[in-house]
């Protein structure tokens, strides 16, 4: 690969699958527990078996792919275990898709028919995920992948339920759950997902018996009112003094209930009065326990009636709520409506109306696994960075409910428990028991319900390294360094594992939970179909190339700061790719297999000037991936690489690498060249990995891959403050000269006097490397002026005590400068004026999207800053025409 050619401008097609190959080839991702190196360790978080890659995807992974590059080249013992989730919900309702098309149901297959179904269908067209990482470049140990439903981690689902069974922290019970009708199973609190909804309050009347009377309740939902066991007002309402203990008729039913007092009322709700309904409400269903009221099921698993809703029987519950209004019209037993904004509970994967339902359902008791998953945070064994996000983990964990872990699907873990149909007795076991524990009989039947997903996803970061046994990779790699995830999942998925793995290993599973904002789009609005402003991470890959869009991803990943994302800014990073690209093209047309591998002991100013920037630039790369601010860490690579290493570095050093140069000097010169290129693609390499590994495998000699190179490592010894403040200042010089010739439209080609006012020692520095100031500025010649030199008829800039003046006689036509200039101040002060008229205008900056305002506030700043600079032009200029 040494010495192999490159085009002009880089292409990544085929040569990111050509790398990742190779990688693969040499086991470069393989981890063994056995192995030299302090461990360090990152199991994925498992994408869903029916996924594939979106923006989130691609951002969680490639900085985990940051994190496992950087620690390999540090000589770590790194692993990063792959895997994915059975998705349960998800995966089956993906097949229950394809089933219909075929005219056919899950009940038509069967159980086992159906299972074996989803096996196919997961064997055929679950590793697109996977496959999708790969294309991201992601170092992970694919000989590790995991599943899971894979047998290894069945058996540690079974273990860890039965463990809690048996400590009594899973228990099962009748309460009321949240039944998703489209898939007919519970979900847990955290699978519900709530939408603020346009609906209305109706006010009906509930007469008493006696017929003096009545009392009005207010309700979102009349149609359950047919299930109502009680009304219920709190104790101390005056309102209702003397009134709790009488008996109303239950409207349209014609049922008596009586009227009840308890806590839980709010006064301040509605008329002060509540309808119980214990079999459709979590609240009343307690009411109904302390009260010993009976309940009445009006809704069935498919989001229908029941026989107990009387006439209303068999309607869909939103026809039937229609039909109950109709209803209590006619009867004058509606008292008003109003409209009502309040949030609705859907479910998180079909987007369903969830209904709250009586259910006989298991459930893990999560209190006293909380406590100490509190604890492991409160005493930084586990930090959550950026650290605003503990006080919501503590939020949650402190009010945390109990876990509804029972699903009424046929994917996933069947629940460890069987009964016995001849003493009713429930044994649970890892294994197949042939007898009941209790009776002895063989008369058992195995529990329907299958476990929730997140139940086998929270043993994930234990089980996937050999748990319940005791493993090497278990020993090795448990706890592990770093959890990368999104904030959506720190409930439903990070405060599980933290309460599972402390209950069943004794410690936290991470050092480090690293937690990332949302990938919006450029306007900041979140992606969906629906608003039709999903960017496809695949085509963006294929259009710029994937180290372009890891890049876009690193130096856009600020902490606690949601990512805008846009063709424009992939496109930037693009060029920048390029830019490395070009300079691996200059460096391999100056070096050679001859060329020193160690540095020269003698060293001009500019290489000491680059390498003591090379030092400080490590370090700021190294402590930003250290402390997780990528963007930091991103930046730092990008600005000295192509701002100090390919816009100043490589200019200032042609004449030493000229065939025309000393070759001694052209020899160091070739030698520093090659040590601080290699070193930007190694600082590189876990940021754009492809890129790097090309370059680096086209220079001179033969060479392993870059990820066995070594991370660079700032060596203080070549730090130079003095060197980096001159040569700071020579390259202001420059630059000001640069900013004259744009502003004032001087031909490109065109050489320049440059003027230097200040004091002689301020001047010295300048004076001994005028010759760089000659080939970067353009300068004719280089002239120092004395102190008291008043630059009238010059352009001028000032660089710390240093006044840069250009002579502009000769350089430009004057008359038609001046013209060119109005003609910008014109333009500028229009578009001004449009600009501030939109900011005038109150209606535009209260309704206009704030981004938008943003962007106006930008440009008006620099039309402002623009019109400054054009005036004092215009003077300048206008003083040759006088």
């Amino acid at each position: 690969m040494a010495g192999q050619e490159q085009d002009k401008a880089y292409d990544p097609r085929g040569i990111e699958e050509k790398w990742y190959g190779y990688w693969l080839a040499k086991g470069l991702f393989s981890a063994d527990p056995a192995a030299t190196g302090e461990a360090y360790s990152i199991v994925i978080p498992p994408p869903n078996v029916t996924g594939s890659l979106h923006m989130g995807h691609a951002l969680n992974v490639t900085l985990q792919d940051v994190l496992i590059r950087y620690n390999l080249m540090l000589g770590r013992n790194a692993l990063w275990l792959p895997g994915t989730d059975h998705a349960g919900i998800a995966t089956q309702n993906v097949v229950e898709r394809l089933l219909a098309r075929e005219g056919k149901s899950r009940q038509d297959l069967g159980r086992e028919k159906f299972v074996e179904r989803v096996w196919k269908w997961k064997e055929e067209s679950g590793g697109t995920i996977l496959r999708q990482l790969k294309r991201l470049g992601a170092a992970c140990d694919w000989g590790r992948e995991r599943f899971t439903m894979d047998e290894g981690l069945s058996r540690a689902v079974r273990e860890a339920f039965v463990r809690l069974y048996r400590k009594g922290l899973i228990y099962r019970g009748r309460y009321i759950i949240n039944w998703c009708p489209r898939c007919r199973t519970a979900l847990s609190d955290l699978e519900v997902s709530y939408e603020e909804t346009k609906g209305a309050l109706y006010y009906i009347k509930y007469p008493e018996l006696s017929g003096r009377r009545s009392v009005t309740v207010a309700t979102t939902r009349p149609e359950t009112m047919l299930g109502d066991t009680a009304v219920a007002v709190n104790p101390k309402d005056e309102r209702f003094t003397g009134r709790v203990g009488a008996t109303l008729r239950l409207p349209l039913m014609n049922r008596p209930i009586p009227l009840i007092a308890d806590e839980m009322v709010d006064r301040e709700f509605g008329t002060g009065a509540v309808k119980i309904t214990p079999a459709h409400d979590p609240n009343d269903f307690e009411v109904a326990r302390r009260h010993e009221l009976p309940s009445v099921r009006v809704i069935d698993e498919s989001g229908k009636m029941t026989a107990e809703a009387g006439a209303f029987a068999g309607q869909d519950r939103f026809a039937c709520r229609k039909a109950v209004v109709l209803k209590l019209k006619e009867e004058g037993l509606l008292a008003k409506e109003e409209p009502y904004l309040h949030n609705v509970g859907h479910c998180y994967r079909c987007k369903t109306v969830v209904e709250p339902a009586e259910s006989i359902q298991w459930f893990v008791k999560t209190k006293p696994l909380a406590e100490p998953a509190i604890l492991a945070v409160k005493s930084g064994e586990t930090r959550i960075i950026p650290s605003q996000w503990e006080r919501t983990y503590f939020d949650w964990m402190e009010n945390i409910r109990d876990w509804c872990i029972s699903r009424q699907i046929w994917w996933g873990h069947r629940i460890p428990a069987y009964h016995c149909a001849a003493c009713g007795q429930t044994t649970v076991a890892v294994e197949t028991p042939d007898r009941c524990a209790f009776c002895g009989s063989g008369n058992l039947k195995q529990e329907e319900d299958v476990l929730d997903t997140w139940f086998s996803s929270a043993l994930w970061p234990f089980s996937t390294l050999g748990w319940p046994e005791t493993t090497p990779d278990l020993a090795s790699y448990y706890p592990t360094s770093a959890l990368v995830t999104g904030f959506d999942i720190l409930f439903f998925w990070v405060a599980r594992m933290m309460m599972m793995g402390i209950e069943f290993t004794g410690k936290a599973p991470f050092r480090d939970v690293v937690i990332h904002a949302l990938v919006r789009d450029v306007r900041g609005e979140k992606m969906s179909k629906t608003r039709g402003n999903v960017i496809d991470p695949l085509e963006v890959m294929d259009r710029y190339g994937t180290d372009a869009f890891r890049f876009t991803l690193v130096a856009l990943a600020a902490q606690g700061r949601d990512i805008r994302m846009s063709d424009d800014r992939v496109e930037g990073y693009r060029n920048f790719m390029n830019k490395i690209f070009q300079a691996g093209r200059f460096v391999r047309m100056h070096v050679d297999e001859e060329t020193p591998k160690e540095l020269p002991g003698d060293l001009q100013v500019v290489d000491r000037w680059i390498l003591s920037r090379l030092q400080r630039v490590t370090d700021e790369i190294r402590r930003g991936i250290e402390e997780y601010r990528f963007n930091d860490a991103g930046s730092a690579f990008y600005q000295f690489t192509w701002h100090e290493f390919c816009d100043w570095y490589v200019e200032m050093i042609k004449p030493s690498l000229s065939p025309e140069a000393d070759p001694q000097v052209r020899r160091d010169q070739r030698a520093v060249l090659l040590h601080v290129f290699d070193t930007i693609l190694a600082l590189g390499h876990p940021f754009i990995p492809f890129i790097t590994e090309e370059i680096r495998q086209s220079l001179p000699g033969e060479r392993d891959s870059i990820l066995r190179r070594g991370y660079p490592e700032a060596d203080a010894s070549m730090l130079d403050v003095d060197v980096e403040e001159d040569m700071g200042h020579l390259m202001e010089v420059v630059r000001a000269v640069r900013n004259i010739r744009s502003e004032l439209s001087v031909p490109p080609g065109k050489r320049v006097e440059v003027r230097l006012k200040g004091q002689v020692e301020e001047l010295a520095f300048l004076r001994e490397h005028e010759e760089i100031i000659h080939r970067l500025a353009r300068a004719q010649k280089v002239v120092y002026m004395d102190p008291e030199y008043i630059p009238v008829q010059d352009a001028t800039a000032v660089v710390n005590d240093i006044e840069v003046c250009l002579p502009l006689a000769g350089l430009i036509d004057f008359d038609q400068e001046a013209r060119r200039l109005r003609k910008e101040i014109d333009k500028a002060d229009a578009e001004l004026s449009v600009v501030m008229a939109k900011l005038s205008n109150e209606k535009f900056v209260a309704s206009a999207p704030g981004d938008i305002v943003t962007a106006h506030r930008t440009r008006k700043d620099d039309l402002e800053e623009k019109l400054s600079k054009l005036s004092k032009n215009l003077e300048l200029v206008t003083r040759y025409l006088s």
